[in-house]
């Protein structure tokens, strides 16, 4: 077999050298050239940007919406008060309205004599001013929810989560079952709401402290501690009351401004404008919160002093409109939520778009409250949450919102 095959397979081994010539060539004339991109096309490395606003788009997007949703919530404000002003157990024509006002307002610059009509006494001394009062307490809601979202990194918080309601519900109920005895009382139902709002924000501050300054997260679980521990002296109060008593002090534990006049409405109209306009001009420090305690720092923010001022000035805000409109809830959620959808989380626009959509909200659930099941009346509360729960829901599902801290 060696012998038999040997002729062949030197003639192949020959020509192996002759064939592999030809495949080489033949490949290297059939296959394209190999060129190396020049250095100019290559692309360069892009460095990682700085961290931004989560909800940051360009300024001119941001502009024009900003502006859109202001003018909008600015034309809709006089059309939302005549309506809720018109509308209840008495329906009154828009205009009628907006003629007895017109001619109140003359006679308080002492144009003219005011109206003593039916009608006049029950828009100006029993609506407008239950209207406005409404408008003032979902604002200042709105905008201490904003605020203490930032100030915690939590889009779940606002006064309640802090306990300041809690605070301000447990004093109210001492004013009323404690008789003539004690501070709570003497101050009356709406100065001890305020003052135990203030006293337990103070106490959660305390608490939140961590190696001398205020830390997020302790303030948080120091605030929901505390506020589960006031609402249990509360209720243990609330034993001690008459059933007369005991009905009011629930509605009010519920939200409700229908005991407004114009003397409850200068000091909560008054704390609110002032509270609103400084924290607008802290917009950029709450900016720079809402991108963590070390870029902050970085950029020259007392991160700690100005946490502190932003509580305290939150609980001042919180204080005034649940002294005269009891526990509210959802509005601190709600309203900034929906704004930061539209316009991302810059305190700047967010916090006077927040109190504008706030107040609106807030009126819009009160002529509800009172128009829905007439002629009985429902706590605010009961409508805020028909819309604030399926409100997060929607959130819930479509993830968190833009701007979210």
């Amino acid at each position: 077999m060696k012998a038999a095959h040997g002729p062949f397979a030197g003639r192949a081994l020959r020509a192996a050298p002759f064939l592999l010539g030809e495949i080489l060539s033949t490949a290297s004339s059939t296959a394209p050239p190999v060129t190396r991109p020049p250095r100019a096309s290559r692309q360069p490395r892009r460095r990682t940007p700085l961290p931004r606003l989560p909800a940051s788009r360009s300024p001119t997007t941001g502009q024009g919406r900003f502006l859109v949703l202001l003018v909008t919530l600015v034309a809709a404000t006089p059309v939302v008060l005549a309506l809720a002003v018109s509308l209840g157990a008495v329906r009154l024509p828009v205009g009628e309205v907006w003629s007895s006002v017109l001619a109140h307002t003359a006679a308080g610059l002492g144009g003219s004599e005011p109206r003593t009509g039916v009608n006049d006494q029950i828009i100006w001394q029993v609506r407008v001013p239950r209207v406005l009062l409404g408008f003032v307490v979902g604002a200042g809601l709105a905008v201490a929810g904003a605020t203490l979202q930032a100030v915690v990194r939590n889009p779940l918080a606002d006064p309640y989560v802090l306990g300041v309601s809690s605070g301000a519900g447990l004093a109210a109920v001492a004013a009323l079952t404690l008789g003539g005895a004690g501070w709570p009382a003497r101050l009356g139902v709406s100065g001890a709401a305020f003052a135990g709002g203030l006293l337990t924000l103070g106490a959660v501050l305390v608490l939140g402290r961590n190696g001398g300054r205020v830390d997020p997260g302790r303030l948080l679980l120091a605030g929901v501690a505390l506020g589960y521990l006031l609402q249990a002296a509360t209720s243990y109060l609330q034993l001690r009351v008459s059933s007369n008593q005991l009905a009011h002090l629930l509605f009010w534990l519920l939200g409700t401004v229908s005991g407004a006049d114009w003397q409850k409405l200068g000091l909560p109209a008054a704390v609110v404008g002032v509270c609103t306009g400084w924290l607008v001009l802290r917009g950029r420090a709450l900016n720079a919160l809402l991108l963590g305690d070390d870029l902050a720092a970085s950029a020259g923010v007392a991160v700690s002093r100005l946490r502190t001022e932003l509580l305290v000035v939150t609980a001042l805000l919180t204080g005034a409109v649940i002294a005269v409109a009891g526990g509210v809830q959802f509005v601190g959620l709600v309203a900034p939520h929906c704004v930061r959808l539209i316009v991302g989380a810059d305190h700047r626009r967010l916090l006077p778009l927040s109190a504008l959509l706030g107040g609106n909200f807030l009126v819009l659930a009160d002529l509800a409250a009172r128009t829905v099941s007439m002629p009985l009346e429902l706590p605010l509360t009961v409508v805020t949450a028909v819309v604030g729960v399926p409100f997060f829901l929607v959130l819930l599902r479509r993830g968190t919102p833009a701007g979210t801290p």
